[in-house]
């Protein structure tokens, strides 16, 4: 389906969250979409699987709308669409796992921050902290084998390149409010090419439009 006959509706709280990435493909795809922050928990009931993000797909052409859920799933819809995601599957599968890397980290910080035994709390922590270092080795390494360009795959902005970018934004921003010293943490771990990435997409032409809640991302990791 063409972006001439489709619009967008993304609902997801007013941050940046698990949606971020989401809002970042619905703008470098240059199709019309807005932003929906539904009353909560009010609306909870009238979504899908009852929590958010879900996208809504209208047609021009009188088709009954398309409502997904989940982020992940939204992201790879969007990427797949709009030619983010290589046809080739296997090629696509390369991108998809690096995704899966990142949602496993971002699983492993909120038990942490809920823990009331300091035992436990150390545990997430140590397993948080191991599965992040193995994300940044994994794209470091990706990076370097792609010739340090900026891009995890090819000259051209990648699926894996947006999920990247979201993925530290969400660390660096949303969990900021749970983790007050994340910043400090995290910043001192990033690599030289993950650093540059993060450049690369941020002033991607078809990126610079998006106007994230967070601000730069590479004011941040440059401060």
């Amino acid at each position: 389906m063409s972006s001439s006959n489709v619009s967008y509706t993304l609902r997801y709280f007013d941050i940046v969250g698990f949606a971020e990435s989401s809002r970042i493909l619905l703008t470098a795809a240059g199709v019309e979409w807005t932003d929906e922050h539904p009353e909560w928990p009010q609306e909870k009931p009238n979504q899908p699987h009852g929590r958010m993000p879900v996208l809504v797909e209208k047609s021009t052409d009188g088709s009954p709308d398309f409502v997904i859920c989940e982020s992940s799933n939204i992201e790879r819809y969007l990427a797949r669409t709009y030619g983010f995601l290589p046809t080739d599957l296997k090629q696509a599968a390369l991108q998809e796992q690096l995704r899966d890397l990142m949602s496993d980290v971002i699983a492993l910080f909120t038990p942490q921050v809920q823990c009331k035994n300091e035992e436990d709390k150390a545990e997430f922590q140590t397993k948080f902290d191991g599965l992040l270092e193995t994300l940044i080795k994994v794209q470091t390494k990706l990076l370097k084998d792609n010739n340090n360009t900026g891009r995890l795959f090819g000259n051209k902005l990648s699926y894996a390149d947006i999920v990247t970018y979201g993925f530290y934004m969400t660390i660096l921003v949303s969990f900021a409010g749970f983790k007050a010293d994340i910043v400090d943490v995290i910043k001192p771990k990033l690599t030289p090419e993950i650093v540059k990435l993060i450049s690369v997409v941020e002033s991607d032409p078809l990126v610079v439009k998006h106007k994230s809640r967070g601000g730069s991302l590479v004011a941040i990791v440059s401060a």
